[in-house]
């Protein structure tokens, strides 16, 4: 198949409509960020404690779950051989 026959993903982009939702989602985000900042700076330092935390679950890959550190690999090189 010709790739001139077959539509680009990107084309509703540059599209009329695409456009028309583009600018319709800028000036949505304006007035949301405008009015409603207040809230949103309120909750700024609850968001920062929540990431903290969702990092600390997440973001150790398994450490934090059930088991504790199962996975690492301890050396016995502390203990004294019988």
């Amino acid at each position: 198949m010709d790739n001139e026959t077959r539509p680009s993903r990107n084309n509703w982009l540059r599209s009329r409509g695409g456009l028309v939702l583009l600018g319709f989602l800028a000036i949505a985000a304006f007035f949301l960020f405008t009015e409603h900042r207040a809230h949103l700076f309120g909750a700024l330092p609850y968001l920062l404690l929540l990431a903290c935390i969702l990092l600390h679950l997440f973001g150790h890959g398994g450490h934090a779950g059930p088991g504790g550190h199962t996975g690492h690999r301890h050396s016995d090189s502390g203990r004294e051989q019988p």
